[in-house]
């Protein structure tokens, strides 16, 4: 019987360089070379830098610092709000444009994705046809991206992350002891502070460290992540690049109508209450986060009123959504009984992919609570939505409650 070769895989990394700066710097070309940062509330002291150009980065502006922080380091500091309409808008003209070389696009966030360029390369060196790739980006949108390319995803996501900004490289298994084996353990892709520290106080040091370790003894010590954390570290990624990992929904969303028309806040959060319930639960499930949260408002006359919110923060959490759709609601409510309320959630991301660009707290310290929303969960399925309830809850219904009586009197 002859044996058939499987043809080896040559996957791109497509990495935008400061995405949310170089929009910003293509859309007033007046910024370009000056130091930008963009922050959430730039108008208050406290506005946190969500990101920077390069111009910054060398002043010493850094993620999560206050914008008043930063203009210390950097007096001359431009500071833009987020337009995030704006970035979702040409990530999806970015993506439409890598669509043009390989029907094999992984979105893998707003400003990153791999491509599958395997039967693509059509004799052209792999590093000429990334420079292509570069040169199409930025004639069409004026934007810097790095270019990783390897024969597996994590490997050319490495990749990426070694030459910023506008680099292209390539790394082979060949090359993993002399280039990324002596790299920091906390340089490798998958590896958060908390995850480093632990890796450190086993004394693996470097990314070649956990290559050579013992990997009964990883799996014991961080189960299944940290198998394929291990067969990362030695350059085994099976994955594929898989088109529909990014948007298998545009969105998702739950509406109801009250069982009579209400003017009462307390009736109104105990509903917005119930649909956070519902879609968080299937967020959960979907394993993403959302960006992006629409309340609709429907009046006793049939006014119809819908507003959306855009975050720079992920949310997935019931109390996270409550407490957004909640304040769109006072917001916009104009007094009036309210006869139907819904909530629909869009601009979703992996899970895996997404980051706290504003949250000082790490995603670690998130995933320690993951058991504790699960009991929650389990309880709630059990004895009915509301039986356990988060104390941030708890004291809101208490507020509401005590608004209402004060109301009454």
């Amino acid at each position: 019987m002859e044996e058939t070769h499987k043809k080896p895989r040559i996957i791109f990394h497509i990495d935008m360089n400061s995405f949310y700066a170089s929009v910003e710097i293509a859309l007033h070309p007046e910024w370009r070379g000056k130091p930008l940062a963009i922050a959430g509330k730039p108008e208050e002291r406290h506005g946190i830098v969500v990101t920077s150009s390069y111009e910054a980065r060398k002043m010493g502006v850094r993620t999560t610092m206050t914008v008043q922080e930063a203009k210390k380091k950097c007096p001359q500091l431009i500071v833009k709000h987020p337009d995030f309409v704006q970035y979702r808008a040409i990530s999806e003209r970015l993506f439409q444009l890598l669509g043009q070389y390989t029907p094999l696009v992984e979105k893998a966030s707003i400003d990153e994705g791999y491509l599958d360029m395997t039967d693509e390369m059509n004799g052209i060196p792999a590093a000429e046809l990334a420079k292509d790739v570069q040169e199409q980006i930025m004639q069409h949108f004026r934007l810097p991206c790095s270019v990783g390319i390897a024969p597996n995803k994590f490997l050319a996501k490495m990749a990426s992350n070694m030459k910023k900004p506008l680099g292209i490289t390539i790394l082979r298994k060949r090359e993993l002891p002399e280039i990324m084996w002596p790299m920091p353990i906390g340089r490798m892709h998958g590896i958060g502070p908390k995850t480093e520290e632990q890796m450190k106080a086993l004394g693996i040091a470097t990314i070649g460290d956990l290559a050579q370790y013992d990997s009964k003894r990883i799996a014991a010590r961080f189960g299944i992540s940290g198998q394929r954390l291990y067969q990362h570290a030695n350059g085994i990624d099976d994955r594929p690049v898989d088109p529909d990992a990014w948007e298998s929904y545009k969105s998702i969303g739950h509406s109801v109508t009250l069982s009579r028309d209400s003017k009462s806040i307390a009736v109104i959060s105990s509903t917005l209450d119930s649909l956070s319930e519902k879609l968080a639960q299937k967020i959960r499930r979907e394993h993403v986060v959302s960006y992006e949260l629409t309340v609709m408002i429907r009046y006793q006359n049939w006014e119809t009123v819908t507003r959306r919110l855009s975050t720079v923060q992920p949310f997935c959490r019931k109390e996270e959504i409550k407490s957004y759709a909640l304040n769109v609601f006072r917001k916009q409510w104009s007094g009036k009984a309210v006869r139907l309320l819904g909530i629909t959630l869009s601009a979703f991301q992996p899970v895996g992919a997404s980051t706290k660009q504003l949250d000082l707290f790490s995603y670690e310290q998130d995933a320690a609570k993951e058991s504790l929303i699960k009991l929650v969960d389990q309880v709630n399925e059990k004895f009915g939505d509301g039986a356990l309830k988060p104390a941030a809850i708890l004291f809101e219904d208490r507020r509401i409650k005590s608004s209402e009586n004060k109301r009454k009197k």
